[in-house]
């Protein structure tokens, strides 16, 4: 059976949820962002986009572009909130959702999908809900793979609804500059144009491979397959991923030790949430810094010991910003990721996580046992818990 996917992003996020707040700022050009001079623009609305101005961009250069523009500092546990009321939306019509950020997800909607007279029917549906419930518009695409999916939710916003099949390339892709193309990016884009490759029906019909493994590498058969509308991906659940993890892009860049480590504090309890809603435990850790300049700063570590409590992590992860962040520099993201998860058939064993003390020593126990491989005692302790021996 051909798989039928949805790709589904909420339009101008951070804006519209700031509507929900304060209506009178509708119909007005407005951004979420700092006010300092090295903040840069979290998200603009549609009518502030009429200026040019876009994410990413410095606020200074926003208010060049538009005199009247209105900053919005955000709320970003509000946008939180939102997100999993709209993830739960989803959640209700498919299981098999892989969420790409806090505004966009994936999903497949095989199965779902032949349960509506109208295919369209169900896209009309969740659109209309989500706009009812949470209150914000989304776009959706469909495709026969993520990637078209993808490709579909950016071609009509807001509040569209489009369908992109392999048959559909030559009218509705590949006319469309090459800078729409996703994995096409700023540094990317003027080496294809340097390649005359000017739109994405240019690169997917690109004969001289040659010519690209310098610009994308070991990606570069990649890059022509979904040019011509192939991707091999499939849903990732947070069930099934090698590792799990959580980032927060500040609305305004932080250099304050402080308050930098206040975020990791926070970081860590979110994130030590969802290892133990999804009963994992990890032996790697990683931390990313991301600097108001955009400079990334990748580090991790291998543990002695799975790790999933708020505490272990973030001791962790502040031996990793103690040990690589280049103080007094300012910061616009940081994000932790724990991985290398221990045995599932040992975890699934026991109620994880329901008593989170009594859950710690088991852990460490079922760590030194697997340390020494002698998974037969850990069997043995887990039968000992089950019965109340502990």
């Amino acid at each position: 059976m051909s798989r039928v996917y949805f790709h589904i992003d909420l339009n101008a996020f951070f804006c519209n949820a700031e509507l929900l707040l304060d209506p009178s700022l509708k119909g007005k050009p407005m951004v979420v962002s700092g006010k300092t001079r090295r903040s840069v623009v979290a998200t603009a609305s549609y009518e502030a986009r009429k200026y040019g101005i876009n994410s990413a961009m410095s606020i200074m250069e926003a208010q060049r572009l538009c005199r009247d523009l209105v900053i919005v500092p955000g709320h970003y546990n509000y946008y939180l909130e939102l997100s999993n009321h709209f993830m739960k939306i989803v959640s209700d019509y498919t299981h098999m959702i892989e969420k790409a950020s806090i505004d966009e997800c994936y999903a497949d909607m095989s199965e779902v999908i032949q349960t509506f007279d109208k295919p369209l029917d169900l896209a009309w549906t969740l659109q209309r809900r989500i706009l009812k419930e949470v209150g914000l518009p989304c776009s959706i695409g469909i495709g026969p793979n993520m990637f078209l999916a993808k490709m579909a939710s950016d071609m009509k916003k807001p509040l569209g609804i489009t369908v992109l099949r392999k048959r559909d390339l030559k009218e509705l892709m590949w006319p469309l500059p090459i800078k729409d193309m996703r994995g096409v990016g700023k540094k990317t884009l003027p080496l294809m144009l340097d390649l005359n490759i000017n739109t994405i029906g240019d690169l997917a019909n690109y004969k001289n491979l040659d010519d690209l493994r310098p610009i994308f590498g070991k990606n570069t058969e990649e890059i022509i397959e979904k040019a011509n509308g192939i991707d091999h991906r499939e849903i990732i659940m947070d069930s099934e991923s090698k590792s799990m993890g959580i980032s927060e892009t500040l609305l305004e860049d932080i250099n304050d030790y402080e308050e930098l480590r206040g975020l990791i504090r926070s970081l860590s309890r979110k994130l030590s949430k969802r290892l133990k809603d999804n009963r994992k435990a990890g032996k790697h850790i990683s931390l990313r810094i991301c600097y108001y300049d955009y400079r990334n700063n990748d580090r991790s570590m291998m543990l002695d010991k799975a790790i999933w409590s708020s505490e272990d992590i973030f001791n962790n992860a502040m031996k990793l910003f103690d040990k690589y962040w280049l103080e007094g520099e300012e910061v616009r993201l940081i994000g932790i990721t724990v991985g290398d998860f221990i045995s599932d058939n040992l975890i699934k064993q026991i109620d994880l996580f329901s008593n989170e003390s009594n859950t710690k020593d088991i852990i460490d126990d079922l760590n030194q046992m697997m340390n020494r491989k002698t998974f037969v005692r850990a069997s043995t302790l887990l039968d000992g818990v089950k019965n109340g021996d502990r």
